[in-house]
């Protein structure tokens, strides 16, 4: 057995150094910056701050109260479809609804057309993660081994395309815009593609490859909960079918809230259309597909503009305004113990 003295360094040996190399890195000689932080730099860093805050922030709300916006729930104005869809095995069956309101004044500029579901949970884990990224680039993909179960097969074998409980719950209602003017009746004309970010439709989604898109999907099926496959969800539009279609790429964006609106539409600026939407009646033309009974959803169509900022939705300026509110009122409160520390500090020297 060897000594325990035997792991210590003998006689004339080196000991092994343990300080840091002798680098202006390692010991801390670099040339840097300290700030000498007196009263009046900190004071005006607080109301500097706090000015520009409130200043972005009022800016920002009234930018947010410039958009015209309407907002339409039509969850109980088709409560006949409501109800039929309530029962699953109706699901091959068509129902229709109609909506009329009323345009007071002209919505000029871009006319964006969103659908807007309240009480629809897509924050949950397991529905999060219930997809397969690999399958939606194109890939051909085991996909027994994604997050995607238990809607991944069909009991005999055959895969779905696409899979995952995100795509299977899909908003699928059909909403098209009549003007009604005089006793005529003229189609809203609406763009469907175009709506999604640049990254989802040229790099996060693509189609297999192969001379057409049925044979792309041969051997597949389409999810539970839908009433086509994949490749045909744009019958007007080839380019618009598949894993590249618009209204399935925003939607597989989950929302991170219970209450959210997606793009469905936006109004092409043609004919009589083309400053915007003129005042007058108009009607909703809605094939009611997506039912919310069970989990006491809400649904809503909204017609609304976008500015410098965005769209109608002041959160962003009411955070810098109180951001803005909270750092004045500090300087204020730094301001007013600063003087009367130094009103206490002139009374002893005195």
């Amino acid at each position: 057995m060897k000594n325990k003295t035997s792991f210590l360094p003998q006689e004339g040996e080196a000991r092994p150094s343990r300080c840091p190399d002798n680098s202006a890195f390692k010991q801390q000689k670099l040339p840097a910056w300290k700030p000498q932080l007196t009263i009046e730099t900190v004071l005006s860093s607080f109301f500097l701050i706090g000015a520009f805050c409130l200043s972005v922030g009022v800016c920002l709300i009234l930018s947010a109260n410039s958009v015209r916006e309407i907002q339409i729930d039509y969850s109980d104005k088709c409560s006949d479809c409501s109800k039929l869809r309530e029962n699953s095995s109706n699901w091959h069956k068509e129902c229709h609804c109609s909506v009329n309101f009323t345009l007071k004044e002209d919505i000029l500029g871009d006319v964006f057309m969103y659908y807007g579901l309240q009480n629809f949970y897509q924050n949950h884990r397991r529905y999060v993660i219930s997809r397969s990224d690999a399958q939606l680039l194109g890939r051909n993909v085991n996909i027994q081994k994604s997050y995607c179960a238990p809607f991944t097969t069909y009991r005999n074998g055959t895969p779905m395309a696409p899979c995952g409980a995100i795509a299977n719950s899909m908003f699928n209602d059909s909403i098209d815009l009549f003007y009604n003017l005089n006793s005529s009746v003229i189609q809203v004309p609406l763009l469907k593609t175009g709506n999604s970010w640049w990254t989802d439709k040229n790099v996060k989604f693509r189609n297999p490859k192969s001379y057409n898109l049925s044979s792309a999907f041969a051997g597949t099926a389409r999810p539970p909960y839908w009433q086509k496959p994949v490749y045909l969800l744009d019958e007007e539009d080839e380019r618009n079918n598949g894993y590249v279609n618009d209204d399935f790429i925003i939607w597989m964006r989950v929302s991170a809230f219970a209450t959210f609106r997606n793009l469905y539409r936006r109004v092409r600026r043609i004919r009589q259309f083309a400053d915007g939407l003129p005042a007058g009646n108009y009607t909703f033309h809605i094939s009611y597909n997506f039912p919310v009974t069970k989990f006491k959803g809400r649904k809503h169509v909204i017609l609304s503009t976008v500015v410098w900022s965005g769209g109608s939705n002041p959160f962003l300026g009411i955070a810098y305004v109180v951001t803005g509110t909270a750092v004045t009122l500090t300087g204020f409160v730094i301001t007013a113990i600063h003087l009367k520390l130094r009103k206490k500090k002139t009374y002893f020297q005195k």
